[in-house]
């Protein structure tokens, strides 16, 4: 069971599936302030928030969602994308929000946000990426006559190893292990609630299928819009938060695509991995409020 982040928990169906989403509302809730739509990384579940939605939620309402195949969501067997969780955040948008809101992501969901925001820009007063992945810069490392070769390789390792895989790091011992050596600065943060956040979706019956279909999913060329040219038609402000300690991402990818986006600000959190708002979710949660006091968004 998890410590209260304050979120109550509720269902939608998205193309006849079920999507799980949890929301706060304080009773100082200011109702001129835009409300405040979370989305997690892969892997992760809304509740990876845990201690954002508490002093986010003091003047604003607040929203966490489960993508498709992760959390508390359906993890159908279908194709998944970019796409496909950008357009189940603007059925939510539509179905509970309808208003222009702080999308703010970590990982895979800060390029759900980014992609969100610039296609769908009634939706965005402003947006937050922590550590905001580009697919076609990963894919570049790979010379284009290599690609299809690469394909067919990861198509065949994904056949033959990924479900034995799965079945090893679902495991919690293998979860804190990836967490303490790669993903977390701060050790001290990989408690047991956050080992049991990541492992108990990894339980559900359809999660090794899932699981096989995110990993064939990120291998198709057409897994995401690019985002290069989405942060250049980006209209609301934009905030790239980067831990200076992020062993996924580069940190230097944030100075390279902050130069994209007219409206863009970059900030470093020393000392922090990649996902920062749960390593020190005290500096994160001041540098996001003071952001959006600085860009009149609060």
């Amino acid at each position: 069971m998890y410590r209260s982040s304050g979120l109550q928990y509720r269902d939608w169906y998205f193309r006849g599936w079920r999507s799980r989403y949890g929301f706060c509302r304080s009773q100082n809730v200011d109702c001129n302030k835009p409300p405040i739509l979370l989305i997690h990384g892969f892997g992760a579940a809304l509740d990876h928030w845990r201690d954002n939605v508490p002093a986010l939620a003091e003047h604003h309402t607040v929203y966490a969602i489960d993508l498709l195949g992760f959390g508390g969501s359906e993890k159908p067997p279908t194709r998944y994308s970019i796409y496909l969780w950008v357009e189940q955040v603007l059925n939510f948008w539509h179905k509970f929000v309808g208003v222009p809101m702080i999308m703010i992501g970590n990982s895979i969901g800060a390029l759900v946000v980014a992609i969100a925001a610039s296609h769908h820009p009634e939706m965005a007063a402003g947006l937050i990426t922590i550590s905001l992945p580009d697919i076609d810069a990963f894919n570049d490392m790979v010379p284009k006559a290599l690609r299809p070769i690469e394909r067919t390789a990861k198509a065949i390792v994904s056949a033959v190893l990924v479900k034995p895989l799965f079945h090893l790091i679902r495991q919690p011992w293998m979860i804190r292990l990836v967490l303490n050596g790669i993903v977390y600065s701060d050790r001290s943060r990989v408690d047991q609630e956050l080992v049991e956040i990541i492992a108990k979706p990894a339980r559900d019956r359809q999660a090794t299928e899932a699981f096989l279909r995110l990993n064939r999913s990120l291998n198709q060329p057409n897994y995401s819009p690019s985002l290069t040219q989405a942060l250049e038609r980006l209209q609301a402000p934009l905030l790239i938060l980067w831990g200076s300690r992020d062993r996924l991402i580069p940190p230097s990818e944030g100075k390279r695509l902050v130069q994209y986006a007219p409206n863009a600000t970059l900030l470093y959190l020393e000392n922090m991995g990649h996902c920062a708002h749960d390593e020190d979710p005290e500096r994160v949660n001041q540098a996001i409020l003071n952001w959006l006091t600085d860009v009149s968004i609060a």
